[in-house]
């Protein structure tokens, strides 16, 4: 009786790790699509990013007067850098306000709230015809990155050296997800004038190469939740403790029968 009843625990332990750690290789394929082996998709284009309080720009006045360039430039002309450590970042950059505003020397408060960085180029190029007649200009985003946290090889905060990167390049800086990841349900946190925006894709669908998600914007979040079964991991499923109460439980029903 003892051993029958030992063979039903088992068993069950059994069909209950493999009913809950299972995943099937259709849960980590990307991009999945019955019945075709390739296809042709049409690009999307990304939005353009609007400027947001607290961002930092570097802005680069290009004039035949390298003193008169100076004096609107945060770093020198001969710089290779814009520069090394997000702790650098107000040093080589103009900070917008709370208000929607930088404040250039000489050339005053100017509107960059809601603007694409194309725009707030022509606008810093208004503000300094007053003072400069030849100027050129050059306005970029200094704090452009994107946070990748929960089920990644590598969670964290990566920068951004492009102007147009897909999801599945910047989930590559993380160095892919893990086998534990929950593709139906990744999830990207983004910030907007309006708000905050949490939406949720698909990444086993192709689908998601048509939709406005596809691409990165500085700042964005990636959060990529666990699968169910991810409890029971090889890695952190408590054997020890199951296998410790099997043999107490095993020793007390000896007793009991002795």
């Amino acid at each position: 009786m003892l051993k029958n009843y030992l063979k039903l625990i088992g068993f069950s332990l059994l069909i209950s790790f493999i009913a809950t750690s299972c995943i099937t290789n259709k849960k980590l394929t990307y991009l999945q699509q019955k019945g075709l082996t390739s296809d042709t998709i049409s690009s999307v284009t990304p939005a353009d990013y609007k400027i947001q309080p607290f961002d930092n720009l570097f802005i680069r006045v290009v004039t035949p007067d390298p003193q008169l360039s100076a004096m609107f430039n945060t770093m020198p002309a001969n710089s290779q850098s814009v520069g090394t450590s997000e702790q650098s970042t107000e040093l080589v950059s103009y900070t917008v306000t709370a208000d929607g505003v930088i404040q250039i020397p000489y050339a005053g408060k100017v509107k960059v709230l809601g603007l694409t960085i194309s725009t707030a180029t022509e606008e810093v190029e208004k503000a300094l015809k007053g003072y400069i007649a030849d100027a050129s200009v050059t306005v970029k985003m200094v704090n452009n990155y994107v946070s990748l946290i929960g089920e990644v090889q590598r969670p964290g905060r990566y920068p951004i050296y492009k102007s147009r990167m897909s999801i599945f390049q910047a989930l590559a800086l993380a160095g892919d997800l893990n086998q534990f990841s929950y593709r139906k349900k990744v999830q990207l946190i983004r910030e907007t004038p309006k708000g905050i925006v949490i939406k949720e894709f698909n990444l086993t669908n192709r689908s998601i190469m048509n939709s406005e998600l596809y691409y990165i914007m500085p700042n964005d979040v990636l959060y990529v939740p666990p699968v169910g079964g991810k409890f029971f991991r090889m890695d952190v499923f408590p054997y020890a403790v199951l296998l410790s109460s099997i043999t107490t439980f095993i020793l007390v029903l000896n007793y009991i029968k002795q």
